[in-house]
């Protein structure tokens, strides 16, 4: 296995720096085919991994990384971002903006930036702009609005056939591996569709609000002022969906700019939120399509 482990590496590593060379001539078209299939490669590697488990788990593991990085040499700044963050966790927080900066990488020679880079890379020269920004998470560019809005519309439809003739026996069945029930993904995506809602309305009414970081996923298992039934949960958030959808719907295209400062992720679009929400809510689809099919 560790013979494997070493060939993937350099697999990796050689498809990523072959990408590069080609790119230096102009062939970006095969050089995205490596640089493709060193991101596939890598998330192959460490898909199958346990679930999320308990923050001191999670606060433990990016302790053991963060030393297993610091000595590969990937920087002291970075070793020091990942510490705070993992201190955050293990608080039962989320780290904030300030304690976790964006990463920027140059990807002529993989020097880090915690900041937006505004002159050359002290390595290779490589300019400012260059550089890839790697923010808390993709989903907040991921759709822009001419695609956002179908998304959020079909999104409801999708989730009633998937739960069409369950009983309620079957939404609240917890599954063995301890992961979440259907009537707890459906009070998350409940959750989040009013906060959506919330961050819509505040960002087209005021003008640079500041947008708290809010620990989402940890009020799912909370049946606190929830519906008995799981179908009353699915009415509210398509309700709830419904009269978000009527607002952006509305709105001139400028205002999809409408900008805010988030404490969690720093300075965000309307644009981007919208997004967010949409793209986040698909990664839960699939967790019911598996529940659908699970038996006690």
């Amino acid at each position: 296995m560790a013979d494997d482990g070493a060939e993937r590496w350099d697999a990796l590593t050689d498809a990523l720096s072959l990408a590069t060379r080609l790119e230096g001539e102009g062939q970006y078209n095969v050089g995205k085919l490596l640089r493709g299939a060193a991101d596939s490669m890598a998330r192959h590697a460490a898909h199958g991994f346990p679930p999320p488990s308990e923050a001191a788990a999670l606060a433990g593991e990016v302790s053991e990384i963060a030393s297993r990085l610091d000595a590969l040499g990937i920087g002291e700044e970075f070793v020091a971002a990942l510490t705070r963050g993992g201190a955050a966790i293990a608080e039962g927080r989320l780290p904030l903006i300030g304690e976790t900066p964006d990463v920027y990488v140059c990807r002529t020679c993989g020097g880090m930036e915690f900041v937006q880079p505004s002159e050359n890379c002290t390595t290779c020269n490589a300019r400012p702009v260059t550089f890839q920004r790697f923010p808390p998470v993709y989903w907040l560019t991921a759709l822009d609005p001419i695609a956002a809005l179908p998304r959020l519309r079909a999104t409801p439809g999708e989730v009633a056939a998937l739960i069409e003739g369950l009983t309620e026996d079957a939404l609240t069945r917890q599954p063995a591996d301890g992961g979440w029930s259907i009537r707890q993904i459906l009070s998350h995506m409940r959750d989040a569709q009013g906060v959506l809602r919330a961050r819509v309305d505040v960002m087209l009414d005021e003008d640079a609000p500041e947008l708290g970081s809010l620990a989402v996923f940890e009020w799912a298992a909370s049946e606190e002022g929830r519906p008995s039934s799981t179908r009353e949960i699915f009415d509210d958030y398509r309700a709830s969906r419904e009269e978000t959808l009527t607002r952006l719907d509305a709105i001139p295209l400028g205002d999809w700019w409408r900008a805010a400062s988030h404490e969690e992720f720093g300075p965000v679009f309307l644009h981007q939120q919208v997004s967010y929400f949409a793209v986040h809510e698909c990664t839960h689809l699939p967790q019911i399509d598996a529940l659908r099919v699970r038996r006690p």
